[in-house]
């Protein structure tokens, strides 16, 4: 191999190389956050040149919202997943709750860009995590909606507030150094949400194997 072929860099596929920016990105903004994340440290992390990383994004908005939008997907991504899991209502609430569980304990920290930002008075940014905040609770509520006697209104008031319940408890579990196994913390953390969204009524006209109008 001659010294010019040896010393050439090797060209990575535009996707490839995309996604090695992100995960590169996503390293950088969670360990710093994004004001005092600078491209040149993204640029390093991935081991490129400025030139190259602003071939594939304009600036350092343009690459956080880049990959917000990415983690957010993946996110709705595992509770619909969840949602769709089980015929059981009750299997789906505990697979749901633990869809939050497994995203804020992946070990890239992506769960701190949608529930700890530091850039959230920024309008685009708000917007897109209303956005997720809405699809979450649509997604579950429709579930409740279907599974109980429930209201609409009130199917999306509880599905907002589990989304929101669980993602918490995930924190709160992760924040406590993980005392106990992600399933044990999962588990309990969906048995709260199961007493509570478990005593409405199933509808029955829809699950006839569901218990009596009493919940019982």
């Amino acid at each position: 191999m001659s010294p010019t072929t040896a010393g050439r860099v090797q060209r990575m596929p535009r996707a490839q190389r995309r996604a090695q920016l992100l995960e590169a990105a996503l390293s950088v903004f969670v360990a710093k956050g994004y004001h005092a994340a600078a491209m040149e440290d993204i640029a390093a992390e991935a081991g490129v040149s400025k030139p190259v990383l602003y071939q594939h994004f304009p600036g350092k908005l343009e690459l956080y919202l880049a990959l917000l939008e990415t983690q957010c997907d993946h996110l709705e991504s595992l509770v619909l997943e969840a949602l769709d899991s089980s015929p059981g209502h009750e299997e789906r609430v505990y697979a749901t709750v633990a869809a939050f569980f497994d995203f804020v304990a992946d070990e890239g920290g992506a769960f701190r860009l949608i529930y700890e930002s530091d850039l959230t008075n920024d309008p685009s940014v708000r917007h897109r995590l209303d956005a997720l905040e809405a699809q979450l609770g649509d997604a579950i509520a429709q579930r409740i909606a279907e599974d109980t006697v429930l209201a609409p209104q009130l199917a999306e008031m509880l599905g907002i507030a589990m989304a929101g319940a669980a993602q918490v408890m995930a924190r709160v579990w992760l924040a406590h150094g993980a005392a106990f196994p992600k399933e044990v913390a999962a588990e309990v953390a969906g048995h709260l949400a199961w007493r509570g969204i478990g005593a409405f009524p199933v509808d029955r006209t829809k699950d006839p194997a569901g218990t009596d109008g009493d919940g019982e």
